[in-house]
């Protein structure tokens, strides 16, 4: 098979590319929404499993993305650097999310817990490997300054019909033909699309070949929580901290939106579908402009405005209770946050070490997933169980979430303008004129 000349992008990593975004996104869009309506609907309405899902699912993806992305690193096999992990991942990815529903057969509800907490983090486990360790290092390799706008624009296209699909076709979906069906369908589209992409991705030359001298795998793990990392790449860690707090402040009420919606609000699933839909094809035609805006003018000006119009978005959006006042705030709320995250990202990749590209994805992970997400949920239940309405369902005592949710969420996002006025202070290449 043909190599792909040192960080040049074929047509056919290009279709790769796509087609692994878009499968990968997909499934990690229902896996942070409907994962959670599954729990809720299926085994308890306690809002406390969903918030131990979600933070057992974010150590488990941040770990795998450090231990499988420094690994992943040093590999070098006449499959290629980051190949393997890919195919691989992607296919045992498409199976544990098949066998992911079984777990409503038990019939003690803790037992039912403790198994639904551990299959997704089986999950997590793979599709953390395959995409955010192996995957996304690869298309830092094949990119170079010169595409890295284009690839960040495919990757976040995949994004943005990926919640489409997880919005739109998933509730209409797991309404007509229920959760299982759905589960299956997903799972074996994630092995097919998996198994083509890991076979036809084109590596750069020198993937084979015997990697430079390196010290050994655990003390380069080890030197990722060392202070002259930090020291080294203070202006990346900064960054880091801004994308925490706001990704904390989304956390606390994403993971029940749905719940919120169906329960408090009186939407249904294929309401919600068309609502979703909606906001999500606002937020590609106002994100696009909006990262363009980020690249052209001044970064953190454009993403400090991104991050206090998604805050009023979300207070606006626990607010209201008519479909079109929902798609509007959720409009605002989500695209904005988006938009944010599109111009910080880019940011973020920019200040990457050349070296250790998949390692210090795997420590973007620590501030992006497993801190918002052990902190974010853990807040949101908390208010659900203090303020929220009791509810029995199946037997098992709940709470129904309620509004304060989006509003303490949309207060800790503000927060995050704190370490974005620090970046004032560093200088870097890529930084934008001040």
């Amino acid at each position: 098979m043909q190599e792909t000349p040192p960080n040049q992008l074929t047509k056919r990593n290009w279709a790769v590319m796509f087609a692994l975004a878009l499968t990968g996104q997909i499934a990690w869009a229902v896996e942070n929404s409907w994962f959670n309506t599954f729990v809720f609907d299926t085994i308890t309405p306690d809002p406390r499993p969903i918030a131990w899902m979600v933070a057992a699912s974010a150590v488990t993806a941040t770990l795998t993305t450090l231990i499988m992305g420094t690994l992943s690193d040093r590999t070098r096999t006449r499959w290629g650097k980051r190949r393997p992990y890919i195919l691989l991942g992607y296919i045992l990815w498409g199976l544990s999310t098949i066998l992911f529903p079984t777990v409503a057969y038990i019939k003690i509800t803790l037992l039912a817990v403790v198994m639904v907490v551990i299959a997704d983090s089986v999950m997590t486990f793979f599709g953390s490997t395959a995409n955010d360790a192996a995957f996304n290092a690869w298309t830092v390799d094949v990119a170079t300054s010169e595409t890295r706008g284009r690839v960040e624009g495919v990757l976040n296209l995949s994004v943005f019909l990926a919640q489409i699909v997880a919005m739109v076709a998933a509730g209409m979906l797991i309404d007509a033909f229920g959760y299982f069906i759905f589960f299956y369908a997903l799972g074996a589209i994630v092995i097919l699309v998996g198994f083509l992409g890991g076979l036809f991705l084109q590596e750069p030359d020198g993937s084979q070949e015997e990697p430079v001298s390196r010290p050994p795998f655990w003390k380069e793990f080890a030197d990722l929580f060392s202070i002259n990392t930090f020291k080294e790449n203070r202006m990346l860690f900064i960054l880091l901290l801004f994308i925490m707090i706001s990704s904390i402040g989304m956390q606390v009420s994403f993971p029940y939106m749905i719940v919120y919606l169906e329960n408090f609000v009186g939407v249904t699933k294929t309401e919600f579908s068309i609502i979703g839909g909606a906001v999500m094809l606002g937020s590609g035609a106002l994100a696009i402009p909006f990262g363009i805006a980020a690249d052209r003018w001044r970064k953190r000006l454009i993403i400090a405005i991104g991050i206090i119009i998604s805050s009023l978005g979300g207070i606006v959006f626990s607010m209201v209770r008519s479909l079109p006042l929902l798609a509007l705030s959720g409009l605002l709320w989500q695209a904005f946050s988006v938009a944010a995250g599109i111009a910080s990202v880019a940011w973020l990749k920019d200040l990457l070490p050349e070296e250790s590209r998949g390692k210090f994805l795997g420590i973007r992970m620590i501030f992006w997933i497993a801190i918002p997400m052990v902190i974010g949920p853990a807040i949101g239940s908390w208010l659900i169980r203090s303020y929220g309405i009791p509810t029995h369902l199946a037997g098992q005592e709940g709470f129904i979430p309620v509004p304060i949710i989006f509003q303490v969420g949309s207060l800790i996002t503000l927060l995050s303008l704190i370490p974005l006025a620090l970046t004032r202070k560093q200088k870097t290449v890529q930084d934008e004129r001040d």
